[in-house]
């Protein structure tokens, strides 16, 4: 998997050294929330938790801001769980609470969709999230995803609650329409 450079960011990939950069931003219970998962309550869940998820996969990656050389979020492409389709995929992401509203989130989007349109010739890309995250939603639209709907009821979380999920899509077409 390819390590990818934009202004600010490299993305690459996530290393058994990043846990305590991840447990950083994954223990704060304002950021697992916003995406349907606990905070961390320790570094050996997030150990875990990096294992099962974030090792070894492809087209997942972490954030890292070039200055510091300090991890800050987790990226990625993986399977979309609505859609049964090889040519698709869903974008993810996960950032700490101190770097929302920087524009960060957004700069490592449109990277990660650089690559799965152009690298891995992707026909859409989708992602999805809770009806009450409008960062989410904002880094979305900048992003030039479409609106498609909203599930009803999609998704029960950690702690009982049941959301609906907003769902977004970019086509190829579109992908290539906006550059």
């Amino acid at each position: 998997m390819p390590e990818m450079y934009t202004e600010r960011l490299l993305l690459r990939t996530i290393h058994m050294e990043d846990v305590d950069d991840i447990f950083e931003y994954a223990s704060n219970p304002n950021v697992g929330p916003n995406a349907g998962w606990k905070p961390h309550e320790n570094k050996e869940e997030t150990l875990d938790i990096t294992k099962a998820i974030f090792l070894e996969k492809d087209s997942l990656w972490g954030i890292v801001l070039k200055d510091t050389n300090k991890l800050i979020g987790t990226i990625g492409l993986v399977d979309d769980p609505k859609r049964v389709n090889e040519r698709v995929k869903m974008l993810g992401y996960a950032i700490g609470e101190k770097y929302w509203g920087r524009g960060i989130t957004t700069e490592a989007a449109k990277e990660v969709l650089r690559y799965g349109f152009n690298e891995l010739q992707l026909d859409l890309i989708s992602v999805y999230c809770y009806s009450f995250n409008n960062r989410s939603q904002g880094v979305i639209k900048k992003c030039g995803f479409r609106h498609e709907g909203t599930l009803k009821k999609a998704e029960k979380i950690y702690d009982g609650s049941v959301y609906d999920n907003e769902c977004y899509a970019l086509t190829s077409d579109e992908y290539f329409d906006i550059k």
